[in-house]
């Protein structure tokens, strides 16, 4: 016999991973349903932080419900059977509304899933809801003034309430962080899986360009977007990825033996004090676990990100969203959306560059295309085979930096500002240009702010499984952070 519906023996939410929940209800140590009503609990008590746009009470408990009967009447347990999470509102989940995080979106509900979604519909999960969003995925920090459900505008970290919580896939970093779910699937153009796990003490991964299907996704760029695993450990990042690609598990590398590099001259310029210091000492920890750590150079890196980042975006933006808004039967068209954008800086991008095709100069402004053209056809693939060339000849197993260069700061409107984006995305978007898989894990928590630092890696092309399982690795010399308020 299977627990009552709210029997939750031994069910502690703030320790409790995605990867060990499913197991305890293949094994029918907990319901389906208990644990829904517990994360539920959580969701509305953390109202406040501004996490979700649709929290769909009724329709998870009625999906949690269905697993428990499945499995009662000795149904095979699929992989995420039973297992709550939350998915970015840029991703179509058939039946609730898609609205990326704008209210030009507002009313457009999807008849079909994104097959990213649809894949872990598919292996049993149950959807609590959309989560909350920098406006349309246009940026870093989530302060959105649109579908806040608490007193305060913007949503909040998991740490420290008046911090902002990092984006684009703002919500599932703080749902993460409050334990509100133990996993999330988002989309990351330039970092937005990776910063706000990064800023609210998760673990996430941008997976090889093109690995993971499209479809589905409110667009930014084709050549930059990806969806991407995100949960409370690395294991539930192996598991979610698993669950999307259909690849074989992998377990934990041990990390003797490894062989990281670093690139001081580019990723580790301008950090605080808080991450430079826990940066170092995460390496000096993974140093005497028996990796080895080595300097190494990447020339021209910070050129070609620099040619490819906006040219890319701006030119793509205008076309993706097109099709986009046709084939999902969204009912508006181009004008309509940027007419329905409310956050000033995204707004603006969209009018000043994305509508009328141009790219801001020192000397003004001028065409997009044959910048787009360059940027596409001479400069990405020089960062790819920059990329390339760095693991080949330096014999790595991956890079190794700080996920962003500061701790969260203040929220409020500036941290929509061009330096506060330049300042957190420009870490994370030389990989998303290469189209690399890059991971992000938790490197420990500030010494003055106590607020979570990360530590990223970005591996060789086509070997995401094995970068998940060195970062499973790492994660069991470095730890998982304790949930906000908890010692560790």
């Amino acid at each position: 016999m299977r627990g009552s519906p709210d029997s939750s023996p031994g069910l502690d939410i703030d320790d409790l991973t995605a990867a060990e929940l499913a197991e305890r209800i293949r094994n029918a140590a907990v319901t389906s349903e208990a644990a829904t009503r517990a994360y539920l609990a959580r969701a509305r008590a953390k109202a406040a932080h501004n996490a979700f746009v649709t929290l769909d009470e009724d329709g998870a408990l009625a999906a949690a419900r269905a697993s428990d009967e499945r499995l009662a009447s000795g149904g095979a347990p699929r992989p995420l059977e039973g297992v709550p999470i939350v998915v970015k509102d840029n991703i179509q989940w058939a039946g609730l509304p898609t609205t990326a995080g704008t209210p030009a979106l507002a009313h457009f509900v999807p008849a079909v899933d994104a097959p990213v979604a649809r894949a872990l519909r598919d292996a049993g999960a149950v959807l609590l809801g959309k989560t909350n969003m920098h406006e349309v995925a246009y940026g870093m920090s989530g302060w959105n003034a649109s579908f806040n459900t608490g007193p305060d505008v913007g949503i909040r970290n998991a740490y420290d309430y008046t911090r902002m919580s990092g984006g684009s896939s703002s919500g599932n970093g703080v749902v993460l962080g409050l334990r509100i779910a133990p996993l999330a699937l988002g989309t990351d153009t330039g970092g937005s899986v990776r910063i706000p796990a990064a800023l609210n003490g998760g673990a996430a991964l941008r997976p090889t360009q093109g690995r993971y299907p499209q479809a589905g996704m409110v667009p930014t760029s084709h050549t930059r977007d990806t969806a991407g695993a995100m949960g409370i450990g690395m294991a539930d990042v192996e598991l979610l990825d698993r669950v999307v690609t259909g690849d074989g598990a992998v377990s934990a590398l041990d990390p003797k033996g490894l062989r990281l590099g670093i690139v001081p001259d580019y990723f580790q310029q301008g950090l605080d004090a808080d991450t430079e210091s826990a940066f170092h000492a995460a390496l000096a920890r993974l140093r005497d676990a028996g990796v080895e750590i080595v300097e190494v150079t990447m020339p021209d890196l910070a050129e070609l990100n620099d040619a490819l980042t906006f040219p890319l975006t701006l030119w793509e933006s205008y076309d993706d969203l097109v099709d986009w808004l046709r084939t999902a039967g969204a009912g508006i068209t181009i004008e309509q959306f940027v007419d329905g954008l409310v956050s000033p800086d995204v707004k603006g991008i969209y009018e000043s560059s994305v509508l009328p095709r141009t790219l801001p100069t020192p000397d003004g402004r001028v065409d997009l295309e044959p910048v787009y053209r360059k940027a596409i056809t001479e400069q990405r693939p020089q960062i790819i085979e920059l990329y390339a060339r760095t693991f080949a000849v330096n014999r790595l197993d991956a890079i190794a930096f700080p996920t962003v260069r500061s701790v969260a700061l203040p929220a409020g409107p500036a941290t929509n500002s061009a330096e506060a984006f330049g300042l957190f995305i420009q870490n994370t978007t030389p990989g998303s240009n290469a189209g690399v898989p890059g991971i992000q894990l938790p490197a420990g928590l500030g010494a003055s702010s106590h607020l979570p630092v990360g530590l990223a890696l970005d591996g060789p092309a086509g070997t995401d499984r094995r970068l998940i399982a060195i970062g499973m690795g790492l994660e069991a010399v470095l730890g998982r952070l304790p949930a906000p308020g908890r010692a560790r």
